[in-house]
């Protein structure tokens, strides 16, 4: 508790400083994080080069590396700075392509599963989402140290975004689809055969979560992808991807809609690679031959 209260004036200090200092202390703090973790940078390379085999540079490894630690940095101010931000906030500094979309599905009074990743500033991303275009029920990891998860909250359910634990969450997630409701998922993080269904990521067969599938058959509410791009990381844009539809709940079904949410997210990453989560071991449960050594 005492942690947590040492914490809490660090945000109270840091959030009277300009924007541009905090954003200088975050990035410092990443490069310095880099510089210590070699093992994680291990990882990166791991993952970079079983998804690109021998077509980067070693300059373009050295680049995606870099930026991985500086775009957690990044995310993690945002969730301090979600805490203080109107709605008002998020209008300026967030638009969105391909939104008719959405609200041609919305103005129908049906749910959406909005799928994404840890890709660019997920944490603007997924609550500019809630408050700007519809609430959703979300899906959160507590912290090991339980008094930090109301700062956690406080950063995303005034935004119009509901939280359930990881644990057991699949209810929660189907309540709020069965009362109308939209959902967000984070679909970029390793499988297994309990959780998911085998599909093509990156030339590699590699197992994929069917819940946004399974749930969007069941409940009749389309697959909607976004994900969140920036050029100066102080304006974002927001892009819906084509809305997919579950033709059917057996296994041809599911995984057919798998695959598309899986072909449409590595698009983008092969677009943008700085911007997505290298440092997580994604095929542990399928290569973990990969990150030995």
């Amino acid at each position: 508790m005492i942690l947590f209260r040492l914490f809490l004036l660090l945000d109270a200090v840091l959030m009277r400083l300009p924007h541009s200092w905090r954003r200088a202390l975050f990035t410092s703090l990443a490069r310095l994080a880099r510089f210590f973790a070699p093992s994680r940078n291990r990882v990166i390379r791991q993952n970079l080069r079983f998804a690109f085999a021998d077509t980067l540079t070693e300059e373009e490894i050295n680049a995606i590396e870099y930026y991985c630690y500086r775009n957690l940095g990044l995310n993690l101010l945002q969730v301090m700075e979600n805490r203080h931000y109107t709605t008002e906030d998020f209008t300026k500094r967030v638009r969105f392509e391909n939104r008719e979309q959405v609200d041609e599905l919305l103005a129908q009074d049906r749910s959406i599963i909005f799928v994404s990743a840890h890709f660019g500033n997920w944490e603007m991303g997924a609550t500019a989402l809630s408050a700007l275009i519809s609430p959703t029920t979300s899906i959160y990891k507590a912290f090991k140290r339980e008094e930090f998860d109301p700062y956690l909250l406080e950063s995303r359910t005034p935004h119009g975004m509901d939280l359930a634990e990881k644990s057991g969450a699949l209810k929660h997630l189907a309540r709020a689809l069965k009362n109308g409701n939209s959902v967000s998922l984070m679909i970029d993080q390793s499988s297994n055969s309990r959780h998911g269904v085998a599909v093509d990521f990156f030339s590699h067969p590699t197992y994929h979560s069917s819940t946004p599938a399974i749930l969007s058959y069941k409940y009749n509410a389309p697959i909607v992808p976004l994900y969140i791009f920036t050029d100066d990381e102080e304006n974002f844009t927001i892009r819906f991807e084509n809305p997919i539809e579950v033709e059917s709940d057996d296994a041809q079904g599911i995984l057919k809609a798998t695959q598309e949410q899986a072909n449409t997210l590595e698009k983008v990453i092969r677009a943008n690679p700085k911007f997505w989560f290298w440092c997580h071991k994604r095929w542990k449960s399928d290569y973990p031959e990969i990150y030995a050594g």
